[in-house]
């Protein structure tokens, strides 16, 4: 059966149409016409399925354009999900002048959307705290609702919101049609449905149904230092254009995106500690494909709603079995086909039969690739590409110019090493090792290699709290606070790693300075601003030394120059050399090859929401 069986208008199967919908889901076959006959629904269906649709449809058919009152109410758990939610109504909502639609949601102005209220919207789609805000200043009326749906109300009991959504349920008139939405039908959430729903249809979609077929789930068994390095290589050997990458924390989201950066790759992270202009900047980059990894939290990815991603990284297991189908859900959308990656910590495997039992679905063991694969296949995709190139017309501008070369007496095998080494420099034909950080180059894990030492007393707490609950636990570290320990992550000590203390006693090593020194551990004990660089720091003929006029009281840190710097301009992470940072201003290495770019791609933007001007020093 199509849309037009279901019982919707004609301008719906309008808008219907050129929203690129052709036939309906499952959930959407179930519910749309129960809910257009006016039955509450208790709907049991998980992301992607096409809920949003679901209850969208008819909700926008029952809407009264002439009455200005609002008269439908969502209540999503996060800002994400609300803007989504909110998006897909205005979408299908083709061909319905007048029609008013708004999202009210914490971060943002609330003034604003007051404005908003008060010019009438019949539709509302909000979080429940800033609802409740609403309802309290009396922005919000809920007089005139026909409609209360809840969205995913799982997740927000998980996130405590139930006693906001009693609240809100009970201010809303009776005889009011209710929809509620969850992935899971839990004791609370029943008890809800009991409380506030009356004779409802129960509409499900199978578990089979949600883990769908075109996603292929592979699983790797590893360890907490190996994680970065097989998730990169993974990433380039399938050729992956636009994926995500879920952390448990916030901190441990900020902390890949930067390494990944650092590596050349476009990453950005989504968590709930960015602002709503921030996370919509990041979405917009990502839906746009000028980044191509997001790394993010599972409260911050509800709501992601973008049908190309092709990979999905699990690179801390998921806390609730869940909270795995939301995220491999991301990928394998609209008929394409899309993977996961799964890594499993020693101690964790366990865990791998609860998610085959839950999933109802295999995942096949990988192994992580070697690094002669990964060479051996960047070498085949040059060959590929250049016989490509070969098939077309494209090589023959370049065939003089080649001529012109070997006119000039420069031999075809010195060209052809050189062309060679700057297409496939970041690899070595003989075992070759992911591109080490330049001395210098920033992290903010503690310690100043790839993944930090972390065995120094006092040190860095924080960046332990971060989603690997396997390592290195000495007592030093047990004794240190428990507020920063709750986040569950424990590193592996790194100190055995042959080097890793010469690194940081290098002049002009891995140690950046903020005005004063870093400790082993990461924290930095206060000294009046340098002057200039250290003695024992001797310049890098290839490195030019960058003026920025942002400093300490404008709050900005090496990660925040590095990552402007890579995101703005295309430089990477691990080229960029030493920053000084002062109080008032900033200094930074610059490769002398990237100057130009750099300045150009800085002109006219912002570090920190902050005016940025650059000026190479003599």
């Amino acid at each position: 059966m199509g849309f037009e069986g279901l019982g919707l208008s004609e301008i719906a199967l309008q808008a219907i149409e050129k929203a690129g919908y052709t036939t309906p889901s499952p959930i959407q076959l179930q519910a749309i016409p129960e809910i257009l006959n006016g039955r509450d629904i208790i709907g049991q269906a998980q992301t992607g399925t096409g809920k949003t649709a679901a209850f969208g449809l008819p909700a926008l058919e029952k809407i009264d354009i002439e009455d200005r009152s609002t008269q439908a109410l969502i209540l999503c758990p996060t800002r994400e999900l609300a803007l989504q939610v909110c998006n897909e109504l205005k979408k299908l909502s083709y061909g319905k002048r007048g029609l008013s639609i708004a999202a009210v949601y914490g971060g943002e102005s609330i003034m604003n959307q007051i404005k908003d209220l008060k010019r009438g919207v019949h539709i509302v789609v909000g979080t429940p705290g800033r609802v409740i805000d609403h309802l309290e200043r009396k922005t919000l009326q809920l007089d005139g609702i026909k409609m209360f749906i809840l969205d995913e109300a799982d997740e927000m009991l998980n996130m405590g919101f139930r006693e906001d959504i009693e609240h809100v349920l009970t201010q809303a008139p009776k005889n009011r049609q209710t929809i509620l939405f969850s992935a899971t039908m839990s004791a609370p959430i029943l008890n809800i449905t009991k409380r506030f729903l009356n004779d409802p249809v129960h509409v499900k979609i199978t578990k089979k149904e949600v883990t769908v077929d075109t996603i292929e789930q592979w699983y790797y068994d590893i360890s907490s230092s190996n994680k970065l390095e097989a998730m990169t290589q993974l990433y380039d050997l399938n050729e992956l254009k636009l994926c995500l990458v879920f952390t448990n924390t916030k901190k441990k989201a900020d902390e890949i995106s930067e390494e990944l950066r650092a590596y050349g790759y476009k990453a950005e992270a989504l968590h709930g500690d960015l602002k709503q202009s921030a996370r919509n900047e990041v979405m917009t980059k990502f839906r746009n494909g000028h980044i191509n990894m997001l790394v993010a939290t599972d409260v911050a990815a509800r709501g992601i709603d973008v049908n190309d991603v092709d990979g999905v990284f699990n690179y801390d297991l998921p806390q609730d079995l869940e909270n795995y189908v939301h995220r491999i859900g991301r990928t394998g959308r609209a008929g394409k086909t899309g993977k996961s990656f799964t890594f499993f910590l020693p101690g964790e495997r366990y865990r791998l039969k609860e998610l085959e039992r839950f999933t109802k679905s295999p995942l096949k063991r990988g192994d992580a690739p070697s690094k002669k694969q990964l060479v051996d296949f960047k070498k085949t995709k040059l060959v590929d590409k250049i016989n490509a190139l070969a098939a077309t017309d494209a090589l023959k501008p370049f065939e003089a110019l080649l001529e012109e070369y070997v006119e000039k007496g420069i031999d075809l095998k010195v060209l052809t090493a050189g062309l060679l080494q700057m297409v496939l420099k970041d690899i070595s034909t003989v075992e070759p090792e992911r591109r080490p950080r330049k001395e210098g180059a920033y992290s903010e894990r503690g310690g100043n290699d790839r993944f930090g030492d972390r065995r120094s007393s006092g040190g860095d707490r924080d960046s332990r709290g971060s989603g690997d609950r396997f390592g290195d636990r000495r007592s030093s570290d047990r004794n240190s606070g428990s507020s920063e320990r709750s986040s569950g992550s424990r590193f592996e000590s790194r100190d055995s790693r042959p080097g890793s203390n010469e690194r940081r006693e290098r002049s002009g090593g891995y140690e950046r300075r903020e005005g004063g020194e870093r400790r082993e551990g990461g924290e930095r004990t206060e000294r009046a601003p340098r002057p200039e660089r250290s003695e024992s720091r001797q310049p890098d003929a290839n490195m030019a030394r960058v003026l920025i006029n942002l400093g300490h009281r404008d709050y900005v840190k090496p990660r925040d120059i590095v990552g402007a710097l890579a995101g703005e301009t295309g430089i990477k992470g691990s080229d960029i050399g030493h920053i000084d940072i002062f109080d008032k201003h900033s200094y930074v290495d610059i490769p002398k090859s990237d100057i130009d770019r750099v300045l150009d791609g800085m002109r006219n933007n912002t570090i920190k929401g902050k005016s940025v001007s650059l000026e190479v020093q003599q």
